[in-house]
């Protein structure tokens, strides 16, 4: 493994700062979404957690690549990624393992969590900018991970709050690969900590990494002649609301859901909008 050391320098380590910050954060999620199998985990299991994020992310760096790093420089700037994550990696695990800590383990854990990542996902085939078939079989295949891993296989509202999470740093990578740097180091951050942007206001906890991050989402699919639609919240957002205000949003969205899903339908299905059932949103 060698050590990028060309002019994305800057970009690679806020990339690092922001995958392990991410994970850390999306596993405090998860374990909040299920607090009682939160409890029966290990600290390998968190690990695992933890790493399936480190996974996703890297698929979809890569994916986000293609549009701002010229093609000859694509497989040296993802090598020097996997360098990036290992050294901030290690960093963050010194405190707790001091020199006991084994770097040659790292970076193969590291490499391991690279190459399982490429065999999981480049699989499928779709345009990171736009809603498709493939990009949403990817994400439930992850969700799926992470559901299986926390011991709920099958539950949809952790593999929900898993899709939140990967889905809502794609607007924070993009940022970094288009050289837009955050005026505060991310390093200042623990892994455990995440940028917050809300709406245009663009405030922030920590670290700026994004203009714009989704605080609610509305799906709609098709499938056959079924038309099936779900909402979801930002984890983090979620996490800010009292008990009456996630209860009352919650009854509001359900009427949202309900309103866009039925309107929805009655377009897709129509003869002059036979396209949208290619658009798979609402």
């Amino acid at each position: 493994m060698t050590t990028f050391k060309g002019s994305y320098h800057q970009q690679l380590r806020t990339l690092a700062e922001l995958m392990l910050a991410v994970a850390g954060e999306s596993v405090t999620v998860m374990k909040k979404n299920a607090p009682q199998q939160a409890m029966k985990l290990k600290r390998q299991d968190e690990w695992g957690l933890y790493l399936e994020f480190i996974k996703v992310m890297f698929n979809l760096t890569d994916r986000l690549s293609a549009f701002h790093i010229p093609i000859k420089d694509q497989p040296e700037f993802m090598n020097g990624l996997e360098d990036a994550v290992t050294s901030h990696l290690k960093t963050a695990l010194e405190p707790a393992f001091g020199s006991s800590l084994d770097q040659t383990e790292i970076m193969m854990t590291v490499g391991g969590a690279v190459a399982e990542s490429r065999e999981l996902y480049e699989q499928y085939r779709f345009s990171i900018n736009e809603d498709s078939k493939s990009k949403n079989a990817m994400f439930d295949a992850f969700g799926g991970r992470i559901a299986d891993t926390l011991g709920v296989s099958g539950n949809r509202e952790i593999t929900s709050a898993a899709t939140l999470c990967a889905t809502a740093v794609v607007p924070a990578i993009s940022a970094i690969l288009q050289g837009q740097t955050p005026p505060d180091s991310p390093s200042k951050s623990s892994p455990g900590e995440i940028a917050t942007v809300t709406g245009d206001s663009a405030s922030m906890t920590k670290t700026q990494t994004g203009n714009e991050i989704k605080l609610i989402s509305v799906m709609s699919n098709v499938s056959g002649e079924e038309v099936e639609t779900r909402w979801g919240l930002h984890p983090r957002f979620r996490q800010d609301l009292t008990s009456d205000e996630l209860q009352q949003l919650t009854k509001l969205m359900n009427r949202v859901a309900k309103i866009l899903g039925e309107r929805y339908a009655t377009v897709a299905f129509s003869n002059e909008w036979t396209s949208w059932h290619k658009a798979g949103h609402a």
